[in-house]
């Protein structure tokens, strides 16, 4: 159980993640205000340094991860263009931003409490993650 539950998490997060770098990839181009493209780039760093580090994790398991849903992928992608379009603002990916932080910390803590049995090792890169994803929720506020 602890092993199933352990993969199931580090699964999950390892999708999240995913969908965040490609979220923010998705924005970056459009952004004007330099401390906030500066923000974005290093929170992808983060996302990228915590997915190293769950493939790592996953490997031991001989696991591959998991993508995202293709169909919340293309709905996000759809509704960042279709916002951009109506309105290219550092105000509007703030916003796009923001409502993915938040559905990330939301789906994040949903399986964590679903998979409690996964080793503490696993829980703790989760909490890592719903942390950066709520910070910087926080962090953005100022360009709503």
């Amino acid at each position: 159980m602890i092993e199933q539950d352990t993969i199931r998490l580090l699964r999950e997060c390892d999708a999240g993640i995913k969908m965040g770098i490609s979220s923010i990839d998705d924005v970056l181009s459009y952004v004007s205000d330099k401390d906030f493209k500066d923000g974005l780039i290093d929170c992808k760093a983060e996302h990228e340094k915590l997915g190293c580090e769950i493939r790592d994790r996953l490997a031991k398991f001989q696991d591959d991860g998991k993508e995202p849903n293709p169909m919340a992928k293309g709905m996000s992608w759809i509704k960042t263009n279709t916002m951009l379009t109506l309105n290219e603002s550092d105000e509007t990916i703030a916003d796009l931003m923001t409502d993915g932080c938040n559905m990330g910390v939301k789906s994040l803590s949903k399986y964590l409490n679903k998979y409690e049995a996964a080793e503490e090792y696993s829980k703790d890169i989760a909490k890592k993650l719903i942390n950066l994803e709520g910070q910087f929720a926080v962090d953005i506020r100022k360009y709503l």
